[in-house]
């Protein structure tokens, strides 16, 4: 199939292409403050088709693609701080969020952090962090904690990033689950 490009979009002709767009640190805090109307505008800038935000922590599914250097340089230019993007194929996101590896019916629970491509992780330190109540699963470019106390009280969790030593964005169950729900149903 050719491919289409056309500023940071990629769309592959004849197919229905979907990906996860997934943005580190937005609205937190007070800080890195980017309405989801916003950002779907540039992504619509950017040639991007249907996008769809989930919360207001930066997540969104959308037709095509986007390269994230590209989608990370425009909302610098626009509001004035540089987000980490990491974007995921429809198919890369639906196997990589598919099997969670702790059964857990509260989605607050089990937290899953993306990664900015491959890391090894520092599994002896995160066993010197780790709560008794805690259950960790590393795999390809996610890691998964299972925090009943809350990720709040993780001493674990706050040092996640650093243990893998790559950008890391974390979502909550309750969240990956909406995504799936988009990206299987459909963007509406």
């Amino acid at each position: 199939m050719a491919s289409l490009r056309s500023g940071g979009y990629t769309a592959k002709k004849g197919m229905d292409m979907k990906s996860v767009i997934l943005l580190r640190g937005i609205n937190v805090g007070g800080h890195g403050k980017l309405p989801m109307t916003v950002l779907c505008e540039m992504l619509e800038g950017l040639g991007a088709v249907n996008p769809q935000s989930y919360i207001q922590s930066g997540n969104v599914v959308i037709e095509g693609a986007v390269e994230p250097d590209v989608l990370a340089g425009e909302i610098e230019a626009a509001k004035g701080f540089r987000p980490s993007v990491m974007v995921f194929s429809q198919a890369d996101f639906l196997r990589l969020t598919g099997a969670a590896p702790f059964a857990e019916p509260n989605g607050k629970l089990l937290h899953m952090w993306f990664t900015d491509g491959a890391f090894t992780f520092d599994q002896e330190k995160a066993n010197s962090l780790i709560a008794d109540t805690e259950s960790l699963h590393i795999a390809e470019r996610t890691i998964w904690l299972h925090a009943p106390m809350g990720i709040g009280r993780s001493k674990l969790a706050a040092k996640i990033e650093a243990l893998a030593g790559v950008a890391c964005t974390a979502r909550n169950m309750n969240t990956v689950r909406n995504l799936r729900e988009m990206l299987e149903v459909g963007c509406a």
